[in-house]
């Protein structure tokens, strides 16, 4: 049955790039070495890495709306920016090799770094591979204005061109995870279930704002949704956010209203900072890996997975509750922090 979430996104251009749901799967070894399953409380994985185009990942939803705007409107390039290892780049870089656009990357350096292995491997490598123009700034750079100079140059030599701003994370590239929030509606439907809470890593804010917007719009709240903060602090994090989350239920229609205490974000897995692994991403990633064997990045999924690992041993979860972690994908990511995980 097509709810008014659904009708409201079939308004938006959008290009078909997941070609179906993302599974989700229970994960019960993890259940049962987590003492979960004797407490009757339900871990499930949305598996968001599942995706057949560019490695796969979350920033793929996203860009189904932002490349869906594009084509429509003819363009032919496609600017966008982010960190030297940006998942978001890398499948841009991707999309549109599959679909014949050029693409010009504009990084910077995100995170102090400089190993080979990340200076050259992980992302790097495939942006390289699917053929996009990568151009590297310094740390603190404005990679955004940047973009815009490079597109106007462009412009003014016949080309339509659209900047796509870090992660996707516009309003318009929210609609993916709105859209994300009816899908597991449908999900929790066919598995017999409902979600207590849906876990995911926050960084430009897209992933948990269109959530959180589309689980408002189906008239669910926006607390359901819980993220862990990997870019910015809580407080920043939470402003950015509310903001997002506003704003794409207005591009909805909506006029459901979001209150600040009901954006659900925890501050305590960051660390020393973006990108800067911790002991407790590194346990988390290997959990996952030697208990589901499954990968999870150690930028985004790595330390949110961290904080739900940290909230079920305080015993944050009760009987009958059903937990659904989002794998946001980035596992190329783990080739770039090899001396992170080999000893």
């Amino acid at each position: 049955m097509q709810t008014l979430l659904d009708k409201s996104l079939s308004s938006f251009a959008r290009v078909d790039l997941l070609q179906g749901p993302t599974p989700i799967q229970r994960a019960a070894r993890l259940e049962h070495l987590l003492g979960l399953k004797s407490r009757g409380i339900g871990l499930y994985l949305k598996r968001d890495d599942h995706m057949l185009i560019g490695g796969g990942g979350n920033k793929l939803r996203k860009l189904e709306f932002h490349i869906g705007a594009a084509l429509e409107a003819g363009v032919d390039t496609i600017i966008t920016v982010g960190g030297l290892q940006s998942n978001h780049a890398r499948l841009t870089a991707a999309v549109c090799a599959r679909l014949g656009l050029a693409c010009e990357l504009i990084l910077t350096r995100a995170v102090p770094k400089n190993e080979v292995e990340y200076e050259l491997n992980g992302n790097v490598l495939l942006d390289q591979l699917f053929g996009a123009d990568i151009r590297v700034l310094a740390g603190g750079s404005d990679s955004l204005a940047q973009a815009d100079i490079r597109a106007a140059q462009l412009r003014d030599s016949g080309h339509k061109v659209l900047v796509i701003p870090t992660g996707g994370s516009t309003p318009l590239g929210s609609l993916g995870y709105a859209r994300c929030a009816a899908e597991i509606a449908q999900q929790e439907t066919e598995l017999g279930l409902t979600f207590n809470q849906v876990v995911v890593p926050n960084g430009s804010a897209g992933t948990h704002a269109g959530l959180a917007a589309g689980f408002a719009s189906l008239g669910r709240g926006t607390s359901i949704v819980k993220s862990y903060s990997v870019l910015s602090d809580r407080d920043t994090s939470a402003a950015r956010t509310l903001k997002l989350t506003g704003d794409a239920l207005t591009l909805l229609g909506s006029d459901a209203n979001v209150a600040a205490e009901a954006i659900n974000i925890d501050g305590s897995q960051l660390g020393d900072g973006y990108g800067l692994p911790t002991p407790a991403m590194q346990e988390a990633v290997r959990l996952m890996a030697r208990a589901e064997g499954l990968l999870i990045d150690p930028v985004y999924s790595g330390k949110a997975f961290a904080g739900l690992l940290a909230d079920i041993r305080k015993g944050h979860f009760r009987p009958g509750d059903n937990v659904l972690f989002v794998m946001t994908g980035g596992t190329p990511g783990l080739y770039a922090y090899r001396e992170t995980f080999q000893a």
